[in-house]
């Protein structure tokens, strides 16, 4: 037995020493080398950590507790994976930088791209941040995304850009680079997005971009880029978009372009210098969505492939030399929303195809040299909004279904051979806004049932044959305003004495008719007319008073007045019993008169005396004020007293204030009999310019809104100046602003989705009233959600004009940059120029921001991508908070979010005015 043990157990004993020896050695030497990964990957976060705080450090405003940088503090650098912005890798290595819409102001000077070997994504979108764009970026070589795109980075686009090989992704658009596109940029073999729009760029595209065979979005719109285009582009097979509008282009396309890019879908050329013809396979793939050539010099046939192309949503050819047989190059296009094929030479007849296109809301045809007849299909497009078939050569009736379009808001068949009758469907056409039928033949009496399109702004029907009466169902136009033109025909009769009522009317053409009688006085309360035609008539006796005086009317023998081209009226008769009758007149009317006006005077000085009065009482109750100190109160309702104000709000206490901002604090005030009103006060500071800007903010206030009516405009009851302050009383509106019912959950809930669509339309009305009915326009400035009141209906009002800047045709419009961070035009940040457009802008944001229940921020540029995708929109966009919408509502959303993206282009020259808008949302919208 220990014969067997013996030998054994040595040898076992010297076995598990040497394993258990091998083993601590192996635990020890991972230990060692975790301690020192650790010690690496400390290292390496804590650099990372040091360079973004550096950075960090050298921007505006960035050590605040507000800040969005906040969380970067080199004591916490252990945590630097959850600081804002960061992501990390395993090794707690920083792979992504993400500071979207974070309000930094600075430059990249301060940034070490050294220091982030391993950075994939950097975007920088969409705040302030200026200087250069540092030629260090070409460090980081394995960044895949480079976002700066809506900053106001400047100087040349660095070379080495081009050493970013695993770059998939690259957008420098809405900056103010300059200098020409690098052609390292081909070395970027991976690059799928290449966004360069928006910039000052010059000189011409490389040629070795053709190599970028990933590309799928090329845009470099809106530029000072020349020359022609080179022909490498046509091997991009990869392209999807390829957008190059608005810079200096000249020559031809490169013929092949589009043959190897089966994917083509966007393609947009406006705006340039191109010439020749499309190439032939643009839309070879059949994939086309987006075709805007306008504006250029092309001639010769469109594609022959466009008319295959069923996916089409937007063609707009307009403004260039187009050729052929229009009823030959377009087919059945199902999703077609917008076509404009004006201004160019195309012949042939319209197509009855066009009323298949059940989604069309706009075509236009206008001077081209079309013939045939208007076809009754068109009767079909439930949708359309804007049919304009002007300057052609058509003929034929004007046919009765065009009746059928209720959504119609322009229609335009003038300078053709149109013969008949106008139809009186017409008067279905509840939405019409300008209608013009001039200059055809058309035959019969004006019809009763235009007296139906209540909303009519214009309408001329001159130059035709029409006969009989104006009828008295046109004083039922009472929007009436740019044009009445009747001129050119053969109406007789008299001019309707109640005419009177288009108080809004400001041409009227009666002129080259058969009218006679004399012209009715009630017309001179036609207070907005600024010119009158009734030349060439049977018109008789003297001329009314106000804006006739400087009307024409040549042509009419028995009329009489102080009017150039007529002769005085007399004002003696050799009839006896006529000169005594007109004594006994006088004598009643004179005697009257002078009771009146001795009345008046007596009235006058005791209230006088009253204000007198009221003025040294009220200055008596304010101690604080001098002598010399101005007071005036203009009431429009009920009256109260600056006095009753300051009773109120027991001096304007700060229990009675509901808001501060802009240039001063907001109070509530319970007045006399329950009237609630609102009191801005407008503080003088310490500052010698305040003083200044705070008088021109409250002057430009009050002559803006006591000028303006509109339902959706802040009401002004009155105003007071006082030496210390000055005050403006407005109506009250308990729910608040927009914004704080917007951002309250409570009051999100609350606001439904018609509700919203309301406060939309609402804005849009009020805006176009501003910009296109205020003489001289009116630019708001300041458009913002804290800048909407609402009432207990929501109904909107547009308030706080302390930045509105009258337009008028001596003043310039260069001023101070004044508006809300996030609703500013992008142009304002280097123009400083306020136009409409920067209104049509924050119109734009404020609307996508109700619908949406937040600020769009980045979201505006990958929207605009996407507007056509209406399932996106409603699951992916729209206020998460409420139900979707569903049925009309929904398809209402989708329209008012298109619209919101197209005033928010980037392209002041490219959105809609805010009369356009409004005409839109109300023909595309239920609510």
């Amino acid at each position: 037995m220990w014969g067997w043990i013996k030998p054994e157990i040595p040898a076992t004993k010297n076995f598990s020493d040497m394993e258990r020896t091998q083993k601590l050695m192996f635990v020890f030497q991972q230990i060692i080398i975790c301690f020192s990964l650790s010690k690496l990957i400390t290292a390496s976060s804590s650099s990372e950590a040091d360079a973004l705080v550096k950075w960090k450090n050298s921007l505006s405003s960035s050590s605040s507790s507000s800040s969005p940088l906040f969380s970067w503090r080199l004591s916490d650098h252990q945590n630097l994976c959850n600081w804002t912005g960061i992501a990390c890798d395993a090794s707690v290595s920083t792979t992504e930088i993400d500071l979207t819409d974070q309000n930094l102001y600075g430059t990249l000077a301060q940034f070490n791209f050294s220091a982030f070997p391993n950075l994939r994504t950097f975007n920088l979108n969409t705040n302030n941040l200026n200087g250069s764009i540092p030629s260090a970026v070409g460090l980081l070589t394995k960044l895949k995304y480079l976002f700066l795109y809506s900053n106001k980075f400047s100087g040349f686009i660095p070379s080495e850009i081009g050493n970013l090989t695993d770059l998939q992704q690259l957008d420098l658009s809405a900056n103010e680079l300059s200098g020409s596109i690098p052609q390292t940029i081909a070395n970027l073999a991976s690059l799928s997005v290449l966004q360069l729009f928006s910039n000052n760029l010059s000189g011409t595209v490389p040629q070795e971009l053709g190599n970028l065979s990933s590309l799928v979005v090329l845009s470099l719109d809106d530029n000072q880029l020349h020359g022609e285009l080179p022909s490498s582009l046509v091997h991009l097979s990869n392209l999807q978009h390829l957008s190059l509008a608005t810079n200096n282009f000249v020559g031809n396309i490169p013929q092949d372009l589009g043959s190897n890019s089966p994917n083509l879908s966007l393609v947009r050329f406006s705006n340039n210098t191109f010439s020749g013809q499309l190439p032939a396979g643009l839309c070879s793939g059949f994939l086309l969505r987006e075709l805007t050539v306008n504006s250029n010099n092309f001639s010769g046939k469109v594609p022959d492939c466009l008319r295959n192309c069923s996916e089409l949503i937007r063609v707009l050819l307009d403004g260039n030399q187009f050729s052929g047989n229009i009823s030959q190059a377009f087919g059945v296009h199902p999703n077609l929303i917008f076509v404009n094929l004006g201004r160019n030479q195309f012949s042939g007849e319209i197509s009855p195809n066009w009323g298949e296109c059940s989604n069309l809301t706009n075509l236009q045809l206008h001077r081209n040299r079309i013939s045939g007849s208007i076809p009754v299909e068109l009767g079909k497009l439930s949708q359309l909004q804007v049919l304009e078939l002007d300057s052609n050569e058509l003929t034929g009736a004007i046919p009765d279904e065009l009746g059928n379009l209720s959504k119609l808001y322009r229609l335009n068949l003038s300078r053709n051979h149109l013969m008949g009758e106008i139809p009186k469907k017409i008067g279905n056409m509840g939405k019409l806004e300008y209608l013009d039928l001039s200059v055809n033949n058309l035959t019969g009496g004006i019809v009763e049932e235009l007296g139906l399109c209540a909303n009519l702004l214009s309408l001329n029907l001159g130059n035709n044959h029409l006969s009989g009466q104006i009828p008295y169902e046109l004083r039922n136009l009472q929007d009436l305003q740019y044009l009445l033109d009747l001129s050119a025909n053969s109406l007789s009769g008299q001019i309707p004495q109640n005419l009177d009522k288009l108080q809004s009317l400001e041409n009227l053409n009666l002129s080259h008719n058969h009218l006679f009688g004399k012209i009715p006085e009630t017309l001179s309360n036609m207070i907005s007319l600024r010119s009158v035609d009734l030349s060439y008539n049977d018109l008789n006796g003297s001329i009314p008073d106000g804006s006739f005086q400087r009307g024409l009317y040549i042509g009419n023998q028995g009329l009489c007045g102080n009017t150039a081209g007529l002769p005085p009226c007399s004002t003696s008769s050799n009839n006896g019993k006529s000169h005594d009758k007109d004594k006994k007149i006088t004598i009643g009317v004179v005697v009257p008169v002078v009771c009146l006006l001795f009345l008046a005077a007596f009235t006058t000085v005791i209230v006088i005396c009253w204000l007198q009065k009221t003025k040294k009482h009220d200055e008596e109750i304010i101690t604080s004020e001098t002598d010399d100190s101005e007071h005036w109160i203009w009431e429009r309702e009920g009256r109260f007293t600056f006095r009753q104000i300051v009773k109120a709000t027991e001096d304007f206490n700060e229990r009675y204030c509901i808001g501060k901002g802009g240039f001063g604090s907001v109070y509530k005030a319970v007045l006399q009999a329950g009237l609630v009103v609102a009191v801005k006060r407008l503080n003088k500071t310490e500052s010698s310019d305040s003083p200044h800007i705070n008088k021109q903010s409250f002057e430009n206030e009050i002559r803006a809104l006591t000028e303006v009516r509109h339902r959706n405009i802040i009401k002004l009851y009155g105003f007071c100046s006082k030496q210390a302050s000055m005050y403006l009383v407005y109506d009250y509106f308990e729910r608040g602003s927009l914004g704080k019912v917007l951002y309250s959950q409570e009051g999100a809930m609350e606001m439904s989705w018609g509700q919203r669509l309301k406060i939309v339309q609402g804005l849009a009305h009020a805006l176009a009233y501003l910009h296109h009915d205020s003489t001289p326009p009116i630019v708001h400035r300041d458009i913002s959600i804290n800048n909407i009141l609402l009432d207990s209906d929501f109904e909107p009002r547009l308030s706080d004009f302390g930045t509105a800047r009258l337009l008028s045709s001596d003043t310039s419009n260069w001023t101070t940059v004044a508006g809300s961070y996030g609703y500013m035009a992008p142009e304002l940040a280097f123009t400083m120029r306020a136009t409409e457009k920067c209104d049509v802008y924050s119109y734009g944001v404020v609307a996508l921001e109700v619908m949406m229940g937040k600020h769009p921020g980045e979201l505006l540029h990958t929207l605009s991508l996407l507007v056509d995708d209406s399932d996106f929109l409603q699951k992916n966009v729209l206020d998460q908070q409420l139900s979707p919408p569903t049925g009309q509502v929904a398809n209402d959303v989708v329209v008012v979010i298109r619209v919101a993206l197209a005033c928010t282009s980037s392209l002041p020259e490219s959105r809609p005015t805010m009369r356009l808008v409004a005409q839109q949302l109300l023909a595309g919208t239920q609510a």
